[in-house]
């Protein structure tokens, strides 16, 4: 292992098995060419989609996994084509690091829905490498990919942008959210659910979060700035909100009736869903007779994601998270699970390496 080490150019964490218990890891980064860009990976938040892939429950993962799709940096080494980023510069990664760049999508810079992007970890490059994530110490990234963080912005901060502050502002902005004055209801107040609270502030909205449980009323109203709390399986609140809400975010991936909420929709209301349930049931007559809109969406291209960014920087919107060590992170994981963290881990991965 020492030998492997030694002659290994990025050390990391990965999980070895289905498992999905992490440990240290060493493996060699490519080197930089002419349009790519290298960073030196500071910090990374921590998404469920890393228990997912580290656990094989797409029975897809290819170990070892080196997870992580919400990276922030600085960059080290720069290709001699690259014109957008210069050594020094605070930059993040998210989900994807590669794609076509040809189809109708990529054009629109909607890389994002491009049959051929490449997921950060555990995806397949161009090269036919197996693609490695955030929990290292250095990642190499066509320019394309990378987004600068403006100056002053914390990089560990910065770092959940990447997926979960995307994630939420992608169909906010697509379907006309940022409206002040408008309503808007919040499914779920973790760490995608929490920056919709936030945009939504920032954007004048009046924001109603919608929860299973009376114990977040305080921190959503007191804390993230919320309107309203909702306990959802109340029929009384929920029947006192009926056709009021302009916009709804979904950010539950645990199966959940639907129905319910888009009954909350004034006609010709709209519900995004960015989680993943098992499956959607919808009464047809919920959407008709309401005109209601019941829509879909996966984080962001390119262009949005740096409009994001630079949204939060100078908005002042921050997400809200907890530091650790990379040797905390399997007890992270089982946290993360268990809905016990407010509201994102990011990993000090700077620090852990030293």
């Amino acid at each position: 292992m020492a030998a492997e080490s030694e002659s290994c150019n990025c050390s990391a964490w990965a999980a070895k098995d289905p498992s999905g218990v992490l440990s240290p890891h060493s493996f060699n980064r490519r080197a930089v060419r002419h349009d790519d860009v290298s960073l030196r990976i500071t910090h990374c938040g921590v998404c469920f989609a890393d228990v997912q892939w580290t656990r094989n429950l797409h029975h897809d993962s290819v170990y070892p996994l080196v997870p992580g799709h919400e990276i922030a940096g600085v960059v080290t080494e720069v290709g001699s084509d690259v014109k957008g980023f210069k050594l020094g510069d605070h930059v993040a990664v998210g989900t994807y690091i590669n794609s076509c760049r040809d189809c109708d999508n990529c054009n629109s810079l909607l890389e994002n829905h491009c049959s051929n992007f490449v997921f950060t970890f555990n995806g397949v490059d161009t090269d036919g490498t197996v693609t490695k994530g955030g929990y290292s110490t250095h990642i190499v990234v066509h320019e394309r990919y990378c987004y600068k963080i403006p100056d002053g912005y914390p990089l560990e901060k910065a770092a959940p942008l990447a997926c979960a502050g995307i994630t939420v502002y992608t169909p906010m902005t697509r379907h006309n959210m940022n409206q002040p004055g408008k309503s808007l209801g919040v499914i779920g107040l973790g760490g995608l659910g929490h920056m919709a609270v936030k945009f939504g502030k920032a954007f004048g909205m009046n924001v109603t979060v919608l929860s299973t449980s009376e114990s977040k009323r305080d921190e959503a109203i007191n804390l993230l700035g919320a309107d309203n709390f909702v306990v959802s399986s109340d029929k009384n609140q929920m029947e006192s909100l009926k056709n009021s809400l302009d916009f709804i975010v979904d950010t539950a991936s645990g199966d959940h009736p639907f129905d319910p909420y888009l009954a909350l929709l004034k006609v010709r209301g709209l519900m995004a869903l960015v989680g993943f349930p098992g499956e959607i049931r919808v009464h047809p007559a919920t959407l008709n007779l309401g005109a209601r809109t019941l829509s879909g969406s996966v984080v962001g291209g390119t262009k949005d994601t740096q409009e994001m960014i630079n949204f939060c920087a100078a908005n002042k919107i921050y997400p809200d998270v907890e530091v650790i060590k990379i040797d905390y992170i399997n007890e992270a994981l089982e946290r993360l699970v268990n809905r016990d963290v407010k509201y994102r881990f990011v990993i000090d991965i700077e620090s852990s390496f030293k």
